[in-house]
């Protein structure tokens, strides 16, 4: 009964907005959840102290991204073998991961200071010999960093919008907007482990 009851919500929530309300809907999520990131970001620059207790968060963020590349590509060779239920299930599992992830990030920009690639005595500034020790990979770190952020935007429309389509049973729709957040989410998913075990060294701690 507390099933019927909840489908019966979800066929009447559904049907109260048309298609592109929810897309509007979407679209304004999306940019409140970039422009609080974005604002974290920033007073990043801003903090001075740190809390020794918050820096397990980047290690918990590592696992969750770690953790939904591999549910991702696992729900896509289900998909391909046409097992719609364990697709599902992943597919799932790895946006609710994506949820706990962002959370997580955003408690831990909101308290922690900038962290800069190279900056090993934790001054807040690259010298020159932390720059020549560091050498050239820093370039490397930050073409994948700047990938990762802004990707990292467009995914949040994307996985919004791709399990919209299939809510609204929308299969068609669904599999063509699948195609394209795929790839990208598994970028941003393990280019987010990455990041994290390349800067982790320049943590304060």
């Amino acid at each position: 009964m507390p099933i019927l009851c909840l489908f019966i919500m979800q066929e009447k929530l559904l049907n109260k907005y048309t298609d592109r309300t929810w897309i509007g809907i979407i679209i304004a999520v999306s940019l409140v959840v970039i422009a609080v990131v974005a604002l974290l970001i920033y007073n990043a620059q801003t903090v001075t102290t740190f809390n020794a207790r918050i820096y397990f968060l980047p290690k918990l963020n590592a696992f969750l991204n770690g953790s939904v590349a591999v549910l991702i590509t696992v729900g896509y060779i289900f998909i391909r073998n046409k097992k719609w239920k364990i697709h599902r299930f992943c597919m799932l599992t790895a946006f609710c991961f994506s949820i706990a992830f962002l959370v997580s990030y955003i408690l831990y920009h909101a308290q922690a200071p900038e962290t800069i690639f190279g900056d090993l005595n934790h001054d807040g500034h690259l010298d020159a010999m932390e720059k020549l020790q560091v050498g050239n990979i820093r370039y490397f770190y930050y073409v994948i960093l700047i990938t990762h952020i802004l990707l990292a935007a467009a995914i949040v429309p994307m996985t919004l919008l791709t399990l919209f389509r299939i809510w609204k049973k929308q299969v068609k729709k669904h599999r063509k907007m699948g195609q394209l957040t795929f790839p990208v989410w598994l970028y941003v998913s393990v280019t987010g482990v990455i990041v994290y075990l390349m800067i982790s060294p320049y943590y304060p701690i």
